[in-house]
């Protein structure tokens, strides 16, 4: 009996998944954070270290954040998180981040921004319905290039480390001030039921719908097979 239910449940969330309505917006910033996150792995040298790769718990995306109207008030970028799952990662939650007073150290009218969880603690505050960067969670611009040995005391304690990039160049920036949100309502046209980042992110039974394929394969690049095996 107890078979029989497992079963149904599991082709229950198939159909849901299946029916799910994603808008071409949704759709468009799936393909984008992909987009960004080879883009980023394609400047060797130049993006965030392998080690930092290794030991992130999670990553978010936030591609084509309007600068200007960011800085100016009340606007918020749009992205996806996944988080890591043994060797591989969790089927992805969308996630916005909310304006606060954010100091972006590169110029462009767009930016894009990742941001890499990279403790415990960091992920299960991401989990929550809303958590403020450099209050309930700690953050800092992280290092880029080859090696991370380099790092400062505020990088080293730091529960997010985050970085944007525009018209090419990629920096650490200041993220203090924001707040990082699950999107609900787009998550709930993604998997077509209502769901919570925490089952999305950690139950490890939510499916990875089609649409989202693409950002799942440009996130299992970042990490170097050899440092799948290992792990």
């Amino acid at each position: 009996m107890k078979t029989g239910l497992c079963i149904g449940a599991t082709l229950l969330a198939a159909a849901a998944v299946a029916n799910a309505e994603v808008t071409k917006s949704e759709s468009n910033r799936l393909t984008e954070a992909a987009i960004v996150l080879d883009e980023i792995r394609a400047a060797a040298g130049r993006d965030i270290p392998e080690d930092l790769w290794e030991k992130a718990k999670c990553v978010a995306v936030i591609p084509s954040v309007k600068k200007a109207a960011f800085i100016v008030g009340g606007e918020y970028g749009k992205g996806v998180v996944s988080c890591r799952d043994g060797n591989d990662w969790s089927a992805p939650s969308f996630v916005m981040l909310q304006k606060g007073s954010v100091g972006f150290q590169l110029g462009g009218e767009t930016v894009d921004l990742v941001l890499l969880v990279m403790n415990e603690h960091g992920m299960n505050r991401l989990l929550e319905d809303k958590v403020a960067l450099g209050g309930e969670m700690s953050v800092a611009g992280g290092p880029v290039g080859r090696d991370f040995r380099a790092m400062t005391d505020a990088q080293l304690k730091a529960e997010i480390l985050s970085y944007s990039r525009a018209q090419g160049l990629f920096a650490g920036v200041n993220l203090t001030g924001g707040v990082l949100a699950p999107d609900r309502d787009n998550n709930r046209d993604l998997y077509g039921r209502e769901i919570s980042p925490k089952e999305i992110l950690l139950g490890k039974t939510v499916t990875t719908p089609a649409v989202a394929q693409r950002f799942m394969a440009a996130l299992k690049r970042t990490i170097p097979p050899q440092a799948r095996v290992d792990q």
